[in-house]
């Protein structure tokens, strides 16, 4: 078995009674004292402090941004080119089959590129850009030594413009770069929450030291991955692995919106990414499944894996729960999976089957919780 890696925060997170557990190959705080139904309700009402620092980091640099950008957009059916300096957006990795091999987070820093990729992915994306990008002249550089850091919540911007005023005045994915107490901040007003909030990369040795001056701050409690599961899904956010996949297409994960119209059929600069024929099919001809949110009635909880059924004795089963739980917030279980188009409607009454049982479940809209991010 591989030995799991350890934070650079480890030790403070221990110190805070952190329960530890392996995710993504790591050492990770599940929850700590509070437990995880108060580390939500406090993240939804004042400030959560999260550490990510598994994720990966990467700069790409070329000739130029533009040059980065377009040769980026080779894998990715997202318009990096025509993203602003300064700003960040959603995108993700596509194979030949039109799946999803991730989802990431990509920023323009003026020269060069810098993205987030998911923890579990993050050796193969690294493989995956250097492979096509370097033979395009673009250097692929893994950040090694910054953690990573995610303060969510409306009390977020007070709580962290305390140590850097700037940052009261970025709106939603916004990036820029602060000194704080003398260390080179990298800051996206940016989550996955689903609440205000920031995400800043901070040289591994100032990172200890800047977690427990947010830490003092009595708005901030430390947030473990129990409640950030638990936020993400009641805001409705796909979580890889689970929600999406290889096997899923960003069109019936309901990611339309991240495809922007410059790189669809007509646009711009249409295609050119792995599978852009079966996205461009499902987007002209609307997928057969779609991921959908699911409200169970009554009070259990249903969760991923549960089996879908359109009736209540049908023999045969038409989906399954991808992510699913309580959700404090909600004050109810909240759920999400894949259901044929026609099932796809919000109001339409579908059975999950629990331990032998069929219970009933409702198609419901996504968000669970609507966002609360600074526009």
């Amino acid at each position: 078995m591989t030995e799991l890696k350890r934070l650079a925060l480890h030790d403070l997170h221990t110190e805070l009674g952190g329960r530890m557990v392996p995710f993504a190959g790591y050492e990770m705080p599940v929850q700590y004292p509070a437990g995880v139904m108060a580390e939500h309700t406090h993240t939804r009402e004042k400030a959560g402090l999260f550490d990510v620092s598994h994720m990966g980091q990467v700069i790409l640099r070329a000739g130029s941004y533009e040059d980065a950008a377009l040769a980026l957009e080779s894998l990715v059916p997202v318009d990096v080119a025509g993203l602003s300096e300064g700003r960040q957006r959603y995108g993700f990795f596509t194979n030949d089959a039109g799946g999803l091999l991730d989802d990431l987070m990509l920023a323009n820093r003026g020269d060069h590129l810098f993205m987030v990729v998911n923890a579990a992915c993050k050796v193969q994306d690294i493989a995956h850009m250097r492979a096509a990008l370097e033979p395009q002249g673009v250097a692929v550089e893994e950040i090694t030594d910054r953690a990573l850091l995610a303060l969510q919540g409306p009390m977020a911007e007070a709580v962290l413009a305390a140590h850097a005023p700037a940052v009261a005045g970025m709106r939603f994915m916004d990036v820029a770069v602060m000194e704080i107490d003398g260390a080179e901040c990298w800051i996206s007003r940016s989550g996955y929450t689903g609440e205000d909030g920031y995400e800043i990369s901070v040289p591994e040795g100032a990172a200890d030291g800047f977690a427990r001056k947010l830490l003092a701050d009595d708005r901030v409690l430390p947030i473990g991955l129990g409640a950030r599961d638990s936020l993400r899904l009641e805001a409705g956010l796909c979580l890889y692995g689970h929600d999406i996949d290889a096997g899923t297409t960003p069109v019936e994960a309901g990611l339309t919106w991240a495809i922007q119209k410059i790189r669809r059929p007509g646009g711009a600069r249409p295609g050119g990414y792995p599978g852009a024929d079966r996205i461009a099919h499902d987007l002209d001809e609307g997928p057969a499944r779609r991921r959908v949110g699911l409200r169970p009635e009554g009070r259990a909880p249903m969760r991923e894996g549960v089996a879908l059924f359109a009736t209540e004795d049908g023999e045969d089963q038409i989906g399954k729960i991808t992510s699913g739980g309580f959700g404090p917030t909600v004050g109810a279980p909240v759920a999400m999976g894949y259901v044929p188009a026609q099932f796809a409607e919000p109001g339409t009454r579908l059975w999950g089957e629990v331990r032998g049982k069929r219970l009933p479940v409702a198609v419901a809209p996504l968000p669970f919780t609507p966002a609360n991010f600074k526009r």
